[in-house]
């Protein structure tokens, strides 16, 4: 009785923990391993936006969690009933209180965050929520079972099949063997586990990858959101350096200005705040600059850079990198990107 309870009430203290830790090593990554420059982030960079970087990138994960545990948490209980104990096992305790609201959300919100190639798992997965679900709660009505286990699963595959047949030999054709196993086996296995396992093996197997994926989710959502920008990145045109007499008494933080730089600069990077006295820049080149705000003649933001696509199939016109909401959403207009965004001077005024 109390493995279970001391184990949720390490996981409910640890798993505020988790975002913190990720956030710190983000900024840490950004400065560059550089202390002061880290210190200088923390102290400028506005906390609910680096959260909302977070749940923006990492938004995908919680329907895996739910949903992976919940198949594996009701296997257990439906293959090996004397061993499901939620008293004992966390995967237990987390089955039977997570309620079947919980569940249908996740699916729903899969569906509008994964990517194409990834919708076929995430029918695989419902369809066995679905079927154990229905052997657990009704196991007494075999035409309800066969239907939602059998019938139900069948009918799905022959939907997939049919509409994603053309993308999957497209992806054959391309070499693309990643994606094609994406979209072709999932439809098919939906029907291989619909029902229970041998008993002796189930506690075995539904622990392990549960271990498993507790293990390795962390390590991809830590890979993915390293990459994830949370500066924006701006472009900011300087004046000629004669131009302005910069004063280092009222300014002590201002970059010097060399004597013999005449010509005007173009400043890329992440913006990192504006002072009274400086625009302070997180070059990509130099590390942090103080620009003083008396050189600054223009800023302008600069939109990120178009993803560059990995895969060449699409499904009716739909690129399998592609999700839900990417369709959802209004196009970006397209305009002619500011030369001052490829760090190049704009034509003289």
């Amino acid at each position: 009785m109390a493995g279970a309870r001391q184990a949720q009430q390490w996981l409910l203290t640890l798993l505020p923990a988790f975002p913190v830790l990720l956030l710190v090593l983000r900024l840490w990554q950004l400065s560059r391993q550089d202390m002061s420059t880290m210190l200088l982030l923390v102290q400028y960079v506005s906390p609910l936006g680096l959260l909302s970087a977070l749940l923006i990138a990492l938004v995908w994960a919680f329907p895996l969690v739910v949903l992976t545990f919940g198949v594996l948490g009701r296997l257990l209980r439906l293959s090996a009933p004397d061993r499901f104990d939620p008293e004992r096992s966390l995967l237990a305790s987390g089955t039977a209180r997570t309620p079947g609201w919980v569940l249908t959300g996740a699916v729903a919100l899969g569906a509008l965050t994964w990517q194409l190639r990834f919708l076929p798992t995430l029918l695989m997965l419902g369809l066995w929520l679905l079927a154990l679900r229905t052997r657990y709660l009704h196991p007494d009505q075999p035409t309800r079972i066969l239907l939602v286990s059998v019938a139900l699963p069948l009918a799905a595959a022959v939907l997939a099949y049919t509409a994603l047949g053309p993308a999957i030999w497209v992806a054959l054709q391309q070499d693309e063997l990643a994606t094609a196993a994406l979209l072709a086996v999932p439809p098919a296995a939906a029907v291989l586990l619909t029902g229970p396992i041998p008993g002796w093996s189930a506690p075995v197997l539904t622990h392990g990858l549960a271990y498993a994926v507790a293990a390795v989710l962390p390590l991809v959502m830590g890979a993915v959101f390293l990459r994830v920008p949370v500066l924006p990145t701006a472009a900011v045109e300087l004046a000629p350096a004669g131009a302005v007499a910069a004063d280092a008494d009222t300014d002590p933080g201002a970059d010097p200005v060399p004597a013999d730089l005449t010509g005007p600069e173009v400043v890329l990077g992440a913006l990192i705040t504006v002072t009274d006295t400086s625009t302070i820049v997180l070059d990509r080149a130099e590390g942090v600059r103080f620009l003083p705000n008396g050189r600054v003649r223009s800023q302008v933001l600069c939109p990120e850079a178009a993803r560059v696509p990995y895969s060449v199939v699409t499904v009716h016109g739909w690129p399998v990198e592609e999700t839900v909401l990417d369709w959802m959403m209004p196009r970006r207009p397209v305009a002619d990107p500011d030369v001052r965004c490829d760090g190049r001077l704009p034509v003289a005024r």
